[in-house]
């Protein structure tokens, strides 16, 4: 299957054993031995899956998953010593796939993320376009169409159309729209939405008159 899987985990001896495995199946594992290094990579690559250790100085797997999510749905199993139910449902919450709790079977883990590999590909090939009110997105390919014809967005005006359009005919404030393409950690007012909303109406012409302007509640796409 020749699958790509990036591994984040501090300690080099559990690294290379976890890469050792995986390439011994076939797959093409790459390592990460840190949480700035794991986004640089996710940056620049396109992987299958992502083994994420949640305990790592610096910048830890929790921080790495939220800012992950922002932008892509590549599958995230988390590697941890942590146990407890609040964790793990925090692990949930940020966007992660699985929770496979330190020590574990190589085996079993092996099992997990395949079969989390192979269910996102189906869903991708089952649920890759959006259309609504003549706007389409092409999800991975990260496009957008008015009629046919290619819009050009940057990545947050993408993200904003496409949580819009996943939540059509309901109003979304401006603070859900924060969390949901800037993160949780995002710092700036959030008027910034208003900025990108207007970018982004420019952009759509006569299509935009979807997006409708709800008085001090936030944005609602109809469709």
């Amino acid at each position: 299957m020749n699958s790509k899987i990036l591994i984040v985990e501090d300690e080099a001896k559990i690294r290379e054993i976890l890469c050792d495995y995986f390439s011994s199946k076939g797959e093409l594992p790459v390592e990460a031995s840190n949480g700035m290094q794991a986004l640089e990579l996710i940056d620049e690559n396109e992987f299958d899956a992502v083994l994420l250790d949640i305990m790592m100085p610096e910048l830890d797997g929790l921080s790495v998953c939220r800012a992950v999510r922002r932008t892509n749905d590549v599958p995230i199993i988390f590697l941890t010593a942590l146990s407890d139910e609040e964790d793990k449902l925090l692990g949930y919450e940020l966007g992660a796939d699985d929770y496979v709790t330190k020590p574990f079977t190589m085996s079993v883990l092996y099992a997990k993320t395949m079969a989390l590999i192979k269910r996102n590909q189906r869903s991708v090939l089952a649920g890759d376009r959006m259309e609504v009110s003549g706007i389409t997105l092409e999800l991975t390919a990260g496009r957008a169409y008015t009629g046919g014809k290619e819009v050009f967005l940057t990545p947050k005006e993408f993200a904003l159309l496409r949580c819009l359009m996943q939540n059509k005919n309901l109003v979304m404030s401006r603070e859900q729209l924060l969390v949901k393409c800037w993160g949780y950690d995002y710092e700036g007012e959030s008027r910034a939405v208003d900025t990108h909303i207007k970018r982004l109406r420019e952009k759509l012409g006569d299509y935009a008159e979807c997006i409708k302007t709800v008085i001090k509640a936030g944005y609602r796409l109809e469709g």
